[in-house]
């Protein structure tokens, strides 16, 4: 890899142009500053997708990172076009390194979030396609399938810090029996888990990759239980 290219860490900037950029969420400002926003958040953003792409890659080898805006690299602006609050940028750094051949955002993945003064790391598949919703319920619903996530749940809801995230319904969906020992697992519309720390100071350098590997392996197993469930609906489960 050239030398230019290689992760060294982020910069202090990198959290004072995000907490610049939540007081002053303007196109004139942010315009002013676009200057710091290449060179403290895009450039090593994207030295970062290769270096944390190489790590995960040893681990999972058909993750994709790709150092692009709207691939691995979230945009920053907001679409305000449905929403009441019309700022113009999000105040946040997301990353997304995905596994699958669909489009990223229909994909398990593994995300990195920065806001002043916080990390977050996380795996899953935020929102379920809505091709999907059969497909993970009948897995849920599943002798090994079904009891394979739950003990993976429980697992992580045991890790110190860690937390699941994605339950949306109130009731269990038309169809499926509600006293099942896994209903509760139904009322979810996409499934993540993830750890939110304080910005620690590896984050300044070559370290926050390893780092975040840390964070993220005690996840690899619901990554893994996704995964093969999206592949379950391309073979017709």
């Amino acid at each position: 890899m050239p030398e230019q290219f290689k992760f060294q860490g982020f910069y202090k900037e990198t959290v004072k142009f995000f907490g610049d950029l939540k007081k002053n969420n303007t196109k004139k400002w942010f315009e002013s500053h676009k200057h710091d926003y290449e060179t403290y958040v895009m450039q090593p953003a994207k030295a970062f997708v290769l270096a944390m792409g190489d790590e995960l890659r040893t681990h999972v080898p058909d993750i994709m990172a790709v150092p692009k805006v709207n691939k691995s690299l979230f945009r920053i602006n907001r679409d305000t076009r449905f929403s009441p609050d019309k700022s113009p940028y999000k105040t946040n750094m997301g990353i997304f390194f995905w596994e699958g051949t669909r489009p990223r955002m229909e994909c398990p993945g593994f995300y990195f979030h920065l806001e002043p003064t916080v990390l977050i790391m996380g795996v899953g598949l935020y929102m379920f396609p809505k091709y999907l919703f059969d497909t993970y319920r009948n897995s849920v619903l599943h002798a090994k399938h079904g009891k394979d996530l739950a003990e993976i749940v429980a697992k992580i809801e045991k890790t110190k810090g860690y937390q699941i995230g994605g339950k949306h319904y109130k009731r269990v969906p038309a169809g499926f029996d509600a006293s099942h020992p896994r209903a509760e697992l139904l009322l979810f519309n996409g499934f993540h888990a993830g750890i939110e720390t304080s910005i620690p100071e590896e984050f300044y350098s070559k370290k926050l990759v390893s780092y975040c590997w840390k964070k993220f392996q005690p996840l690899l197993p619901l990554h893994s239980w996704l995964v093969t469930m999206t592949r379950r609906y391309r073979k017709g489960f």
